[in-house]
């Protein structure tokens, strides 16, 4: 297919969002890695379980991966997955304009505090402009699970209000994103010690393996690789074995919040019915905590296996901040929506959840009245209006 290239320009909000991200953050610039990284792991997640539906979808590739590269002669990172990938549409939807309704309320919560406002990248789903950081042009080639060959797009941009789309022949679906560094920043970045540092400070939980190429002669990658993350799901792991800080670091991962859970609750249940829950309550209120077309924060695996996020029926609405995973062991790895409602599975996981959430805010109240005076004065509201 003959390539067509086209210039178009950014959303308005799409340029203030480069902005902060080139002029406000730079002390916070590993971030770009932690959010590229979430995305493609979140598109790996995604392809996973629409290849329930339709198997062909992983055929000649079914191990989902991310692959983290870099080339310091011409001074490139280089983030790829072979996940769901995007189509045209898809890639003027998701990189060309912020279609959320809280992309206002966004830039209304800046504070000029760049820790703090490095915090909100992730939970407003902007992440990917985060590569402006530290590159002066991005590009991103993308083909869509299921399409064929030449229907693979080119996206690119410096950043400055506008970019090109083109379209061209991928014989791999995915996506690879390449950040053209900045010349201060290739001294610091290209490095496989400082990006394995990164990645294990920020992605390490990941349930999903995070390769680099091992390095050979001269300090320079070679051609094989390895997996630098320790790519298992964290909620499987005993207790004993994950420390307050792994905690703290998966609560971020999955709830795009990158400050610390004020508790969490890890458990086991075994007998008639097996599952694992990992729940989070979060230390300050969630920006869409009002927002009525806005689901709850629970992620539902089956056997390890990403099914869904935002599953309604595994907490009641008075619930909605609760962030974290259940793993069933007990649902169809085809589950649907359909399947999840009235389910006898679900109503008992939903069922242990509550009580669990309940009798671990119970507990602190009397042990931590501090701590519980902080939820109280972030999510109050959201329990009186339940005794109404």
């Amino acid at each position: 297919m003959a390539a067509t290239k086209e210039t178009m320009q950014f959303q308005t909000e799409i340029n203030q969002l480069l902005q902060l991200m080139i002029h406000s953050l730079y002390s916070n610039k590993e971030i770009f890695l932690r959010e590229l990284i979430s995305n493609a792991s979140d598109a790996c997640d995604k392809l996973r379980f629409e290849a329930l539906a339709d198997p062909a979808l992983l055929t000649g590739d079914s191990e989902l991966k991310v692959e983290v590269d870099f080339d310091p002669e011409v001074g490139t990172i280089t983030v790829r997955d072979n996940g769901i990938g995007m189509n045209r549409d898809e890639v003027i939807a998701n990189i060309g304009t912020i279609a959320k309704s809280g992309t206002r309320e966004f830039f209304e919560r800046l504070s000029g505090d760049q820790t703090k406002d490095a915090k909100l990248i992730g939970q407003f789903g902007v992440g990917f402009y985060s590569a402006f950081i530290v590159a002066d042009r991005v590009s991103l080639n993308t083909r869509r699970a299921g399409m064929e060959a030449e229907h693979g797009v080119r996206w690119e941009s410096d950043g400055t209000g506008t970019y090109t789309l083109e379209t061209l022949d991928l014989p791999a679906r995915g996506t690879e994103i390449v950040l053209h560094l900045r010349d201060e920043e290739r001294q610091d970045l290209l490095s496989a010690w400082r990006l394995r540092g990164i990645i294990n400070k920020y992605s390490d939980h990941i349930p999903l393996s995070i390769r680099m190429r091992k390095i050979g002669e001269g300090g320079k990658p070679g051609d094989e690789w390895e997996t630098v993350n320790k790519a298992s799901a964290l909620w499987q792991r005993s207790k004993s074995e994950i420390s307050d800080d792994e905690y703290k670091e998966f609560y971020r991962y999955v709830s795009h919040d990158y400050g610390d859970p004020l508790t969490w609750s890890h458990n086991h249940v075994e007998g008639r019915l097996e599952y694992t829950s990992l729940l989070f309550i979060p230390a300050k209120a969630p920006f869409d905590l009002w927002d009525h077309n806005h689901s709850h924060g629970i992620k539902l695996y089956v056997q390890r296996v990403f099914i869904m996020d935002d599953a309604e029926q595994l907490l009641p609405r008075y619930l909605r901040f609760v962030r974290g995973v259940i793993d069933s062991s007990d649902l169809p790895l085809n589950v649907s929506r359909e399947i999840l409602q009235g389910n006898r599975v679900i109503d008992q996981m939903r069922s242990g959840s509550v009580k669990r959430i309940l009798s671990l805010l119970e507990e602190m109240a009397g042990k931590e009245p501090e701590k519980y005076q902080t939820f109280w004065n972030e999510f109050g509201r959201v329990l009186r209006r339940l005794s109404r």
